[in-house]
């Protein structure tokens, strides 16, 4: 009931597991009731959880960073990539957490159709920050369920975007990495512009309605 009358809901990239569970509720509330949604790094990941839990039937998925035991690890450390300039990294739950991150600008293709490619066209390289990533295994039976996974990595095919069709949401964009880094005062980036977009055409919808 408090987010009634929202004209667009944002989750934030973060870590640990205080206040998940409470966005785990704020995104089911703007995928069930159509209000545009922007999941950034852990809001993507928990868009995940939430789909997973409530629509593909895996009721006790959950990311190890909140609950190594989860019987459905939809989100996991992965323990090699490579970074922006070439190099392997490794890691594992033992590392230093800052040393351990994906970070800098990575290119990814982008599914034709999706709301992803009308901003980015076929390739979206942005920069990251985070230690966790979506489980391949899983990727088969979220698309099953409907999802749609919009940007893989070139070379380790990490899920960097996700959405649902338009024709089950009007607007519902996850993405793995932080598009503010990109973002300046003096150039509105494609992303944010197309989520207050959307939030504009809901807003002007309710007051039709």
């Amino acid at each position: 009931a408090g987010l009634n009358g929202m004209d667009a809901i944002l989750v934030p990239g973060g870590f640990g597991k205080r206040g998940t569970e409470g966005k785990i509720a704020a995104i089911q509330y703007a995928r069930e009731n159509k209000v545009p949604y922007l999941g950034i790094c852990l809001g993507m990941q928990l868009a995940v959880i939430e789909f997973a839990r409530h629509v593909a039937g895996l009721a006790d998925a959950n990311s190890t960073e909140f609950n190594p035991e989860a019987t459905h690890k939809l989100i996991g450390l992965i323990d090699e990539w490579q970074d922006a300039s070439g190099n392997i990294e490794k890691r594992d739950e033992n590392s230093d957490l800052g040393g351990t991150m994906r970070l800098g600008a990575q290119a990814s293709d982008v599914a034709p159709g999706t709301i992803a490619h009308e901003i980015y066209g076929p390739v979206v390289s942005e920069r990251h920050r985070h230690r966790y990533e979506a489980n391949e295994r899983y990727l088969d039976k979220l698309r099953e369920a409907g999802l749609v996974i919009s940007a893989i990595t070139q070379r380790e095919k990490l899920t960097e975007m996700i959405e649902l069709p338009k024709t089950a949401h009007p607007w519902y964009v996850g993405v793995q990495f932080h598009p503010e880094f990109k973002s300046t005062p003096w150039d509105g980036h494609p992303l944010f512009i197309a989520y207050i977009k959307a939030a504009l055409d809901h807003q002007a919808a309710a007051k039709k309605a």
